[in-house]
């Protein structure tokens, strides 16, 4: 017979708490083989991730993959790690101490950090919300543009979770933000503070891939970066001619997104324009792929193959803009709940309708 997580202790009648929770995607322990190896069998074993028959998959992942793959990777770890531990990680925990101080005074919230992959673990990061009495619950996977193979992975993670709870709290899920106001002039305002600084340069999107077959089966994250990249050069008043837009960290033989930044990079370095500035909007912190593949890897080959200036901007991390974005964005989410789950300070005020309406 089931048992479901219950707390017979509830006082019945008492106020509703906000449970919110932010993800990210995850991180080894340590930059060293064994950890990436129980990440990497974590990260790759997902369905969502690898839509592939399960047996061959198997085989090919822990016979071939698991064996090679962790040394490599976990040397990239190791330009990138810092004495605070893993980046994503340190970035993500200052985020949601600073979005859950910026909730404090509209939402008698709980703010909790989960990652798909590694620690703190989703059922944790929940079980923690749940222990704090949280009974309405926005989940916001820390993805802007909206991707089966992440996104659509938190939600089964949560919802499977939740499917333990004997009083399943009510609950938001925010698919994507790749079009929110808030984060476009977050991402476009961070550009610019890099530009008053820096030369004026070529701007590249990059964009993690995904394979093409995803996309020609519905994905709608190809579109969504188009779009989210759009909107930025607008908000920059660029021309067609002063940006564009790339993929990254594609893997293994078959087709991903195009053009692939390596090769759009090496190809500007030729032909031109031989000085360019990248920036990642789909990444909300900083990690290996914006660290240790555009930041360091791609700029040694830019300018090994002929460039002549290669600056990357970094993530929006925990930036004040970008804790502003995030908290508009869950309070209008949020809208319509019981004020018992306001704050004393906002519990007499209208409903806080900041930022653009999505």
């Amino acid at each position: 017979m089931p048992t479901y997580l219950g707390d017979p202790s509830h006082q019945h009648g008492a106020a509703d708490r906000l449970g919110v929770l932010l993800v990210n995607l995850g991180t080894p322990e340590g930059p060293k083989p064994g950890p990436v190896r129980r990440f990497l069998a974590d990260f790759l074993g997902d369905p969502r991730v690898i839509e592939a028959p399960r047996l061959l998959w198997w085989l090919a992942l822990h016979g071939v993959i698991l064996r090679i793959r962790p040394s490599k990777s976990a040397h990239a770890y190791r330009q990138i790690w810092t004495p605070q531990g893993s980046p994503l990680l340190t970035h993500s925990t200052a985020l949601t101490q600073r979005v859950a101080e910026a909730l404090a005074p509209r939402w008698n919230a709980a703010v909790a950090l989960g990652m798909t992959y590694g620690s703190p673990s989703i059922p944790k990061a929940i079980e923690d919300l749940r222990r704090q009495g949280a009974r309405q619950l926005v989940v916001l996977p820390l993805y802007p543009q909206y991707s089966g193979s992440t996104t659509a992975s938190v939600f089964e993670r949560v919802t499977k979770e939740l499917g333990r709870w004997r009083w399943v709290p009510e609950l938001r899920f925010i698919g994507d933000y790749h079009d929110d106001a808030g984060y476009i002039d977050a991402i476009a305002a961070s550009i610019e503070r890099h530009w008053r600084t820096n030369e004026r340069r070529h701007l590249l999107f990059s964009f993690h891939g995904v394979p093409q077959r995803y996309a020609a089966a519905g994905d709608p994250y190809e579109h969504q970066c188009t779009q989210t990249a759009r909107l930025i050069a607008q908000r920059l008043s660029l021309g067609e001619k002063d940006w564009s837009l790339s993929y990254q960290s594609q893997v293994g033989r078959e087709e991903w997104l195009r053009p692939y930044t390596d090769e759009q990079l090496l190809e500007y370095a030729r032909s031109g324009p031989k000085r360019v500035t990248v920036v990642c909007p789909g990444f909300a912190t900083d990690c290996l792929e914006t660290l240790e593949e555009i930041a360091i890897r791609n700029r040694e080959t830019f300018l090994g193959a002929g460039g002549e200036a290669y600056d990357y901007i970094p993530a929006l991390n925990a930036d004040e803009a970008h804790v502003t974005a995030l908290t508009n964005l869950i309070d209008r989410h949020a809208q319509g709940w019981t004020e018992a789950a306001r704050s004393s300070a906002q519990a007499d005020q209208p409903a806080l309708r900041s930022g653009a309406q999505r």
